[in-house]
């Protein structure tokens, strides 16, 4: 019985029918291309957010760095400009740190101010292990933490937070900046 309904089948109008091909194709092949289409999409988005959080670590050591004293004024100016960058992106994820950091004349790194928003700011006094390029004797840096939690909207390709996160080292334009409302102003 199951060999004439193979043969009915083959010899009938259906087997030589072809137009439900295309729809069978796009069925197999349309998952595969969607799931392309998410994850270059997320891939993507991370990538940008990853260039911005590397230009709002730039950023805020350059706003900085070329003032000589920082009031706290300014210095909600220089977080919310550098904020600015991640648009159109969340910022309720990003964290920002900037501290003065003075390098004595036996090369000891020590952080004299710290402001964060989001974040915790270094402890004044602290010691900083920075690169050996930039340990030059009797001088001062400044010092930009950034670091940026992505968590991906649909998580195809991208499963679970992707910590990002940069730094920036920056010497004063003018002289190293002074924070008003820290009791070690960088001088």
């Amino acid at each position: 019985m199951m060999i004439r309904l193979l043969q009915m089948v083959r010899g009938s109008r259906f087997a030589r029918d072809r137009r439900g091909v295309s729809a069978v194709e796009f069925a197999l092949l349309s998952p595969v291309m969607i799931g392309l289409y998410l994850g270059c999409n997320e891939v993507s988005q991370a990538i940008n957010i990853d260039r911005k959080v590397t230009l709002t670590a730039g950023t805020t050591a350059n706003l900085a760095a070329q003032v000589s004293s920082i009031t706290s004024t300014d210095m909600t100016n220089i977080m919310n400009a550098s904020q600015a960058i991640l648009a159109p992106y969340s910022t309720s994820p990003l964290k920002i740190t900037l501290s003065c950091l003075s390098i004595d004349a036996n090369k000891k790194v020590t952080v004299k101010w710290s402001q964060a928003q989001n974040a915790t700011p270094r402890a004044v006094g602290s010691s900083v292990t920075i690169p050996g390029g930039l340990l030059v004797a009797s001088t001062q840096l400044l010092y930009s933490e950034v670091s940026y939690t992505y968590t991906p909207t649909i998580g195809y390709v991208i499963t679970g937070p992707l910590n990002l996160s940069d730094t920036m080292f920056m010497s004063p334009r003018i002289s190293a900046p002074s924070y008003p409302d820290s009791t070690h102003p960088c001088s």
